[in-house]
C-alpha cells in the first residue's frame, strides 16, 4: 500500500523535474536571438569542459550565440532558477502553515517591506548599486516580518491561523502607501526604482546571486525542517499539539523560512507576485499534500514556471521583451480568481 501511494508522488515529482529541464532549455535557446538545439548543447559543454572566455569582436554567428548564451542567458536562467524555487518554496510553507489556500509569499508584507526600504534606500541614502539595493531588500524583509510579528502578537491570538494573514494584509497596506507617498515626493528616485519593481531577470548580477546564496540555501533548511511540522497543522492546532509540536515555534520557523526565501527572491529579481502561489498548487495536484515531497516539488515548480514566464516575455512582441513580473501577473490573476470562486462555492 505505502509503494502504491509512492509511486504517483515519485512520479509527479519527476515531471516536474523534467519540465524545470525543458524550461532551462527554453530559457538559454529563446529570445531576439534564437538558437538551434545543436548550438546550444555544443556552448555549454565547452563552456563546461572548456572553460572558454569569449569575445565578440570579429567573430562569426555561432561564436556570437555562444557569447549571447554564456555571457547573457546563462547567468539570467540561473537567477530565474534560484527566485523561482525560494518563492515556490516559501509558497508551500505560507500555505501550509496558515492553513489558506490562496496565501502567497507577498501577502505577509514581506515584498512590500522590501519595496519600502530599497525606495528609502534610493531616495535617502542615494544608493545605486545592485548590492545596496538587495541589502535593502533583505533588511526590509527582515523589519517587515518583525512589525508583522508584532501587529499578530498584540492579538494574543498567535495559534490562530487567520492572524498572519490577517497582520500581513494589514502591514501590505500601510507599507504600500509610504512606498507611494515617498516616491511622488522624489521624482528621480521614482524613475530608478520603477524598473526595479516591475520584476525582472534581465541585467541582474550573478555575483550578487552567489553572495546571497547561502541565504537562500539558510532558508531551504528551515523550510526543510517544517515538514513534519506542517503535515501535523493541516490536521488542526490541537491535533498538532496532541502529536508533540509547538505551534509557536513552528509557526516563527516557518516565518524565518519565508522571510529568508522571499527576501533574496525579491533582493535577485524585484518583487514578483504569485510565483508561490502558483507553484503550491500546481505541485499539490503532482504530488499530494505531504509535506516532505510537497516542498522541493514547489521549489521545482516554481523556479519551471518563473522561467517559462520569462521565456514567454521574450516572445510575445519581439524584438522587445515584456518583464516576467508582468507575464507571471497575467498568467497568476486568472488562478487567484478561480481559487477565490471555487471556495464560495465550497462554502
Amino acid at each position: 500500500m505505502t509503494v502504491r501511494r509512492l509511486a504517483p508522488r515519485t512520479a509527479g515529482a519527476a515531471i516536474a523535474g523534467a519540465v524545470v529541464v525543458l524550461a532551462v532549455l527554453a530559457s538559454l535557446a529563446i529570445g531576439a536571438r534564437a538558437i538551434d538545439p545543436l548550438t546550444l548543447v555544443d556552448v555549454i559543454l565547452a563552456s563546461a569542459f572548456e572553460g572558454a572566455v569569449l569575445d565578440a569582436t570579429g567573430l562569426g554567428a555561432a561564436e556570437v550565440d555562444a557569447i549571447v548564451i554564456v555571457e547573457l542567458r546563462i547567468p539570467r536562467t540561473l537567477i530565474g532558477l534560484a527566485a523561482g524555487a525560494a518563492l515556490g518554496l516559501a509558497g508551500a510553507v505560507m500555505q501550509g502553515v496558515t492553513r489558506n489556500p490562496i496565501a502567497d509569499p507577498g501577502l505577509l508584507g514581506v515584498n512590500a517591506g522590501a519595496s519600502f526600504a530599497v525606495v528609502v534606500a534610493i531616495s535617502m541614502l542615494g544608493v545605486v548599486s545592485p548590492l545596496g539595493i538587495a541589502t535593502g531588500a533583505l533588511l526590509g524583509a527582515l523589519l517587515a516580518s518583525v512589525l508583522i510579528a508584532i501587529v499578530a502578537a498584540s492579538t494574543r491570538s498567535l495559534t490562530t491561523p487567520a492572524v498572519l494573514v490577517v497582520a500581513g494584509a494589514a502591514v501590505t497596506a500601510g507599507l504600500t502607501s509610504l512606498t507611494t507617498l515617498v516616491l511622488l515626493s522624489d521624482p528621480a528616485a521614482l524613475d530608478r526604482y520603477r524598473f526595479w519593481t516591475v520584476g525582472s531577470l534581465t541585467g541582474r548580477d550573478l555575483e550578487l546571486a552567489t553572495a546571497l546564496l547561502p541565504l537562500l540555501l539558510l532558508g531551504g533548511i528551515l523550510a526543510a525542517l517544517l515538514a513534519r511540522p506542517l503535515d501535523a497543522l493541516a490536521l488542526g492546532d490541537d491535533v498538532a499539539r496532541g502529536l508533540g509540536f509547538r505551534l509557536r515555534s513552528t509557526r516563527g520557523l516557518a516565518l524565518a523560512s519565508i522571510v529568508l526565501l522571499c527576501g533574496t527572491a525579491t533582493a535577485l529579481a524585484g518583487p514578483l507576485v504569485f510565483v508561490g502561489l502558483l507553484a503550491a498548487h500546481a505541485a499539490r495536484a503532482l504530488v499530494g499534500t505531504r509535506h516532505g515531497i510537497l516542498l522541493p516539488t514547489s521549489a521545482l515548480v516554481g523556479a519551471a514556471a518563473l522561467l517559462v514566464a520569462d521565456s514567454l516575455g521574450r516572445v510575445v512582441a519581439p524584438p522587445a521583451e515584456i518583464e516576467v513580473g508582468i507575464v507571471i501577473a497575467v498568467l497568476g490573476a486568472p488562478l487567484l480568481i478561480g481559487l477565490v470562486r471555487s471556495a464560495r462555492e465550497a462554502v
